[in-house]
């Protein structure tokens, strides 16, 4: 980043910071009591239990999701009623080995409430995480064990309360390095001085001024896919807005090098910012046997890095603004502070902006539409008929 531009920048986050609320996400230690959370989990936290069942959506998962690959039990994330994974799901567990825990803040997210009946008909036994509402009610109905939500912007408070902790901890992940690896990581980013986060948040300004769109991150294992998933839920729906903002995507890799990166490199130019993710110290890893003399004796992922690697080059060569970012280890410790870069440059990325960081108004749209017609109990043909309609008033001059 060119030093003039930087200043420019740094001075207008430390401007704009005043235009919205200051980041709770910082803090570490006051939405959360682990004593609390030892106490109230103690019934489940033993080796009868094996399947960990979520279900969430959006920011109520996307930080297990960032932690699960450090999981000692078997983690099944049920984001909506879809009904192959939750038939799976129920196939490959049963209500003796595993513990369910729906995960709201309001309590009336439906694609929670929608699935909650088919384990308990079941019999499987509930951790509940939620603050009010129909779930709620529901849960205490039943007398299953309920921790609190903080009325917080969801994607940022994954990771700091009880949502994203209490099943993590549930799982066997060492949450204390982890919130320990957070305190770290924020001292160093959320320091409003030149650091990695603000560099990232002003490289994709100053993209987003020239008129790029998307930022495309390509991790390069699968201990990264879920904290990258955070990050396009985050840029996404906290920059996405007031008709301003930059769009989050990704597909492993390197099988996007196999799918897109012809786009990327031959395609449209000024559009794209490709993000690559790669790990230094991959857990686990294996070394590879092979005819070929250049592979054989390789590590695995060794061999996946000279590829990130190369088509780092590759990018750099046809100039096209790309980066990447590189953890040492993916422990409890290293998914922490990508998880605070993450969050503090989309903070920064959203100061620049001048947009309102913890909010998304017009997620609620759908919701509305959905549960009206749920209520309603409008049949197919009727809703396409809606649609047809409002097709035909919205659109009717947008081609000519």
């Amino acid at each position: 980043m060119d030093d003039k531009l930087l200043n420019i920048d740094l001075e207008n986050i430390r401007k704009n910071k005043e235009n919205w609320d200051a980041p709770f996400f910082i803090d570490v230690e006051s939405y959360i009591d682990l004593k609390e959370i030892e106490i109230v989990t103690n019934q489940f936290y033993n080796e009868d239990i094996k399947n960990v069942i979520i279900l969430g959506t959006g920011g109520s998962i996307q930080t297990l999701a960032s932690l699960s690959h450090l999981s000692k039990k078997k983690i099944y994330p049920i984001t909506s009623s879809r009904s192959v994974e939750l038939s799976k799901c129920i196939e490959e567990t049963n209500p003796d080995d595993s513990v369910v825990i729906p995960i709201s803040r309001s309590g009336e997210t439906l694609d929670v409430n929608a699935t909650i009946g088919i384990f308990l008909e079941k019999g499987y036994k509930f951790l509940g995480i939620s603050s009010r509402g129909v779930m709620k009610d529901l849960l205490e109905n039943i007398k299953a064990p309920i921790l609190d939500v903080p009325d917080l912007s969801g994607r940022f408070a994954g990771s700091i309360t009880n949502v994203g902790i209490v099943p993590a901890y549930l799982s066997g992940v060492d949450v204390k390095e982890f919130l320990d690896g957070l305190k770290e990581a924020y001292d160093i980013f959320m320091n409003i001085n030149r650091n990695p986060s603000i560099e990232f948040a002003s490289f994709l300004f100053n993209l987003y001024k020239k008129g790029y769109k998307v930022v495309f991150s390509m991790p390069y294992s699968k201990n990264l896919e879920g904290s990258v998933g955070l990050l396009v839920q985050e840029i996404s729906e906290s920059s996405g807005k007031e008709e301003k903002g930059l769009m989050g995507a990704y597909q492993e890799a390197p099988l996007c090098q196999h799918s897109v990166l012809e786009y990327i490199l031959g395609g449209i130019k000024g559009a794209i910012i490709p993000i690559l993710y790669r790990i230094d110290n991959e857990e686990p890893d294996l070394n590879l046997i092979s005819s070929i003399d250049y592979i054989s004796g390789k590590s695995a992922q060794n061999v996946v890095d000279y590829q990130a690697d190369a088509t780092f080059q590759a990018l750099i060569e046809q100039e096209i603004p790309s980066g990447m970012i590189t953890i040492n280890n993916p422990n409890e410790k290293g998914i922490a502070s990508l998880i605070a870069f993450i969050q503090s440059s989309v903070y920064y990325l959203c100061l620049l902006l001048n947009v309102n960081w913890a909010s998304n108004p017009k997620v609620n749209i759908g919701k509305k539409i959905c549960n009206e017609a749920l209520k309603n109990n409008l049949p197919s043909d009727q809703r396409k008929e809606i649609r047809l309609k409002l097709e035909k008033e919205k659109f009717k001059d947008f081609f000519k």
